[in-house]
């Protein structure tokens, strides 16, 4: 699994011009599910996003994590994250799981922050989305769950 993590002040996800979901402070995660995943990358991907010391304490050092400040989360789907662009410029996406493999891996990733974060938004798997970011810093982090990093 791919994630890309930015901490933001304020996320929305519109779908055919209508609102679908946002948030407020927390983190806005694009995440991408690969041929190679399973539930073990889900369990290590969660683990380290709502432990990840990405927002400022009171001496405005990156030393508190979304749970310790009661952030939300927004989580968009996006098979792009597995583009691989080696050939050519038309980017390959043969990484990128099916959606019988990814739906239930998306769909569980959302269920275990549910279980951690008071609130998990999320846009729609294979939906067009339009997302609005207030990127707070700006701080966007790449994680990879295949790589550990």
């Amino acid at each position: 699994m791919r994630a890309l993590v930015q901490r933001v002040s304020h996320a929305s996800v519109s779908i055919e011009g209508v609102l679908h979901d946002k948030i407020d402070q927390g983190l806005l995660i694009f995440l991408g599910v690969e041929n190679a995943d399973d539930q073990l990358d889900v369990d290590w991907l969660v683990r380290k996003i709502i432990n990840m010391r990405i927002f400022s304490d009171e001496d405005d050092k990156m030393n508190l994590s979304v749970k310790d400040i009661a952030g939300q989360i927004l989580v968009i789907s996006q098979f792009t994250l597995h583009a691989s662009t080696k050939k050519g410029n038309r980017p390959s996406f043969i990484k990128a799981a099916r959606p019988s493999q990814a739906i239930p891996l998306y769909e569980g990733f959302i269920h275990y922050l549910n279980q951690e974060i008071d609130y998990v938004g999320s846009g729609q798997f294979g939906a067009d989305m339009q997302i609005g970011i207030i990127n707070d810093g700006p701080v966007t982090i790449w994680l990879d769950s295949q790589n550990k990093e």
